[in-house]
């Protein structure tokens, strides 16, 4: 396990993550930065050394992207696209330098807080959701054919959870198709509880389950661990990662 925390002056955080109880190695990273500027979630595929690779590199390449144009004039929806792209060029690199790494991919989600307000960007089925008043609210719409084929109403929710194209995805970095990132404004209000997280959760825990947890007395790092301790009792069949964000 991992376990990072680091209260800052408007914003709380912790992250942590664990392979579960089935995978033998972690295809999952996050990063928190410690200025509490920005916080990602990367959840990789294609092999045990192809997806952790993947995951890495999305991560690293994305903070380091950050971190050099953050004073820049780049608008915040601009400086996310272009910090994806540049994680998507890294791992379209690497696949080229290791063909045996040539099917790997990884989802990401990361939101920043920057001088032209809170944003979000997300490619896959890595989540953001935002407690808000004690209500869970699911921020981000996975890429993935289920997500997509519920909303246009060819399945209902119960058929989704068992589907067997449910980890289908239609969009993830390491990809050279990769021609549409989603970056929308971020809604932030104080006392608000924003939750990262890969599908090692969501697919474990359901939303009734982590709103209970996220609405405990708890601390935020003993809240991140229940929400792994519950995927893991629920099966731990995935990689878990959660990031907790909290605006005070």
């Amino acid at each position: 396990m991992i376990d990072v925390n680091s209260p800052m002056l408007s914003r709380c955080f912790t992250g942590l993550t664990d392979p579960g109880l089935v995978r033998t190695v972690n295809q999952d990273s996050f990063y928190l930065d410690p200025e509490a500027r920005f916080f990602v979630v990367a959840d990789g595929m294609g092999g045990h050394a192809g997806g952790q690779e993947a995951s890495q590199i999305a991560t690293q390449a994305i903070r380091a992207y950050l971190e050099e144009h953050w004073e820049s004039d780049l608008p915040s929806p601009q400086l996310l696209q272009e910090s994806i792209l540049h994680a998507n060029q890294g791992i379209l690199d690497d696949q080229n330098d290791h063909p045996e790494r040539r099917d790997m991919g990884t989802t990401a989600v990361l939101i920043i807080f920057r001088h032209d307000g809170a944003w979000r960007a997300h490619i896959g089925d890595s989540r953001l959701y935002c407690l808000r008043e004690k209500s869970l609210n699911q921020v981000t719409e996975d890429h993935t054919w289920v997500a997509r084929a519920l909303k246009v109403g060819d399945i209902n929710k119960e058929q989704a959870k068992v589907h067997p194209w449910r980890h289908v995805l239609f969009q993830c970095l390491g990809r050279q198709d990769l021609n549409f990132i989603e970056v929308e404004t971020l809604d932030v209000q104080p006392g608000d509880l924003f939750l990262l997280c890969s599908d090692g959760l969501t697919e474990e825990v359901d939303d009734d389950g982590i709103t209970t947890i996220l609405n405990s007395e708890e601390s935020q790092e003993v809240k991140a661990q229940k929400l792994i301790e519950e995927a893991k009792n629920s099966g731990g069949s995935d990689n878990i990662t959660v990031v907790l964000v909290a605006q005070t």
